[in-house]
């Protein structure tokens, strides 16, 4: 098999694992997540119930799969931060970069549709405990990366647990102004503000520790 097939075959994948998940979220959004079967989701897609299940073991999954790339990302902020520059420092301005951007992970996005997308993750307790799961294993990640920079590990647990969770609390914040009615334009400042007062409360506390 050559490289070229290979790839064509991996891109394949790829296509139709989009497909299928763009599939069964239109589905949930329309008619909520417990009332569509991955039965339902499989005949939308034209595809049998099994080869779903090939790619995505979980029906939780075929809605995670969007924001699957976010998995990690703190910890891959701290291992690409620039020479010189504290993890803290380089966590601090990933956000605030996230946040310019309209970045639905920081929570201010006021895209209908990602609004609703929210919506449905965080009313859905089966969704909800998949995304506690998914904030254990960035935690789990970002303290490997600390430790990596020189934390000890008790050190790199703590502060790992402090960033995951101010990153939660901030975009949860975040959402609460749009789902208030607000746009994204007229909050932006204000959640710059938040962010930086989050992260200089940690920094009063990591920077002794040379985070």
């Amino acid at each position: 098999m050559t490289e070229e097939t290979t790839g064509l075959r991996e891109r394949k994948k790829q296509r139709t694992r989009q497909t299928l998940s763009e599939t069964a979220i239109a589905l949930f959004l329309e008619r909520g997540f417990d009332r569509v079967s991955v039965a339902e989701v499989a005949a939308a897609a034209e595809v049998s119930k099994p080869t779903l299940f090939r790619y995505f073991p979980a029906k939780e999954d075929l809605v995670l799969h969007r924001i699957a790339d976010h998995q990690g990302e703190a910890a891959r902020v701290v291992r690409g931060r620039a020479p010189g520059e504290s993890p803290l420092a380089a966590l601090r301005a990933h956000f605030h970069a996230r946040l310019d951007a309209g970045d639905p992970v920081t929570g201010l996005c006021d895209v209908p549709a990602v609004l609703a997308f929210r919506d449905m993750l965080y009313s859905t307790p089966s969704l909800a405990a998949r995304l506690m799961q998914y904030a254990a294993e960035d935690e789990r990640a970002l303290a490997e990366a600390l430790a990596e920079a020189g934390a000890d590990e008790v050190t790199a647990g703590l502060a790992a647990a402090q960033v995951i969770a101010v990153h939660h609390v901030l975009a949860r914040d975040n959402w609460a102004r749009l789902s208030a009615g607000n746009i994204t334009d007229s909050v932006l400042a204000a959640a710059h503000a938040d962010a930086e007062r989050a992260y200089g409360l940690l920094g009063a506390g990591l920077a002794a520790q040379g985070l």
